[in-house]
C-alpha cells in the first residue's frame, strides 16, 4: 500500500493536500472481496440495533463500556483524535519529507478509528437541534452585563455599533462620530457627544441618554430618550416612547460637547416628528416624560475604560 499527498483544487479537509491510498493488485477474487465487505457492514448495522435495543430496554451491557452514551465522554474522546491528527498533518506539512509515507499510513488508520467511533455512537448523540433549543433557555443565566469606553487617543473615537444586546448597561465617553443600535432590550446607554448621526435600528425597554446632531429612532417600543440633540428627532414604526432633556455628566464632557457643536441646549428633544403620523393633531407613538418621572442626572466620572 502506498500513500502520495499533493496539491488539490479541491476543498479538501486536509488544508488544500489530498492523500491517496492505492493498493497493489488483490489477488482475491473481487466478488469475494465485494462479498465480504458486505458481511462486515452488516454486522455492524446488527451490533449498532442490538445496542440501541439494549439502551432503549435500561439493560447495560458489560462489553460495551467504549459506547460513550454519554455526550461529554463522546466529545472528549472525539476531541483528542481530531487534535492528533491535526497536529500530525500540521507537522507533516512543514516538513516535507518522502520518509512520512509511514507516518501518512497511521494518520490515515487513525482517521478511519475516529469515523468508526462517530458511527457506532451516532444512535447514542442527540439531535443537534435538541442542543439548539436548549440555548434560549440559558438567556436567564446570564448575569447583567456592565461596560464602558473612555475617550480614545485623538481627541475623538469613530463609529460604534451596539447590536443583540440585552440588560446590558453601556457607557460611552468622550465625542463619537457615529453611532447605530441594533435589536437592544432592557438596556441602559449612556453616551457622550455624538458628532455625526444616531441610529437607532430595534429598541425595547430601554434607556437612552445620547447627544447628536441627528437622533433617528425605527422600531423602538417602550424606551425613554434623554437628548440633546440640533435637528428634530424622528420616529417611525415606533410607539411607546418618551422623550426628555439630556442628563449626563462626567468630567470634561462640557468641552466634548462644545466642540462637537453641541454646548448648547436647543430644545429639540421636545420636538419630535413621526414619519408614520403626518396629521396635524399629536402623535400618539411619542410623549414628552413628566419630571416626576425622569432620572436625575447621571455620572459616569469614574468608570474605568472597561469594566
Amino acid at each position: 500500500m502506498t500513500i502520495s499527498t499533493g496539491a488539490t483544487k479541491g476543498n479538501s479537509p486536509f488544508g488544500g493536500h489530498k492523500m491517496e491510498v492505492n493498493d497493489q493488485p488483490s489477488t482475491q477474487d473481487p466478488a469475494a472481496d465485494a462479498e465480504d465487505l458486505e458481511r462486515k457492514h452488516a454486522a455492524m448495522l446488527e451490533r449498532l440495533s442490538n445496542r440501541h435495543q439494549s439502551r432503549l430496554s435500561g439493560k447495560t451491557d458489560p462489553n460495551s463500556a467504549t459506547s460513550f452514551e454519554s455526550t461529554q465522554l463522546f466529545l472528549s474522546q472525539f476531541s483528542q483524535s481530531k487534535l492528533s491528527i491535526e497536529s500530525q498533518l500540521s507537522r507533516i506539512r512543514k516538513q516535507p519529507d518522502p520518509t512520512h509515507k509511514p507516518d501518512l499510513e497511521a494518520i490515515s488508520l487513525e482517521i478511519s478509528a475516529l469515523e468508526k467511533l462517530v458511527a457506532e455512537n451516532s444512535y447514542f448523540l442527540p439531535p443537534t437541534k435538541s442542543a439548539l433549543a436548549s440555548i434560549p433557555d440559558r438567556e436567564n443565566d446570564v448575569l447583567v452585563k456592565e461596560f464602558s469606553i473612555n475617550e480614545l487617543e485623538g481627541g475623538q473615537n469613530g463609529e460604534f455599533t451596539l447590536s443583540n444586546l440585552r440588560d446590558c448597561e453601556i457607557r460611552l465617553k468622550g465625542r463619537l462620530r457615529a453611532l447605530f443600535v441594533d435589536k437592544l432590550m432592557n438596556c441602559k446607554v449612556y453616551v457622550g457627544a455624538v458628532t455625526g448621526s444616531v441610529l437607532i435600528e430595534g429598541a425595547e425597554g430601554c434607556v437612552f441618554v445620547l447627544a447628536s446632531h441627528q437622533i433617528r429612532i425605527h422600531n423602538a417600543r417602550n424606551c425613554d430618550f434623554y437628548l440633546r440633540v440640533r435637528s428634530r428627532p424622528i420616529i417611525e414604526d415606533t410607539s411607546g416612547v418618551r422623550f426628555a432633556p439630556y442628563c449626563l455628566s462626567y468630567q470634561g464632557i462640557e468641552k466634548d460637547l462644545t466642540e462637537a457643536n453641541l454646548g448648547e441646549e436647543t430644545g429639540n428633544w421636545a420636538n419630535v416628528d413621526d414619519f408614520r403620523w403626518l396629521r396635524a393633531v399629536q402623535s400618539p407613538n411619542w410623549s414628552v416624560l413628566p419630571e416626576s418621572e425622569r432620572i436625575k442626572m447621571v455620572d459616569v466620572s469614574n468608570v474605568g475604560n472597561s469594566d
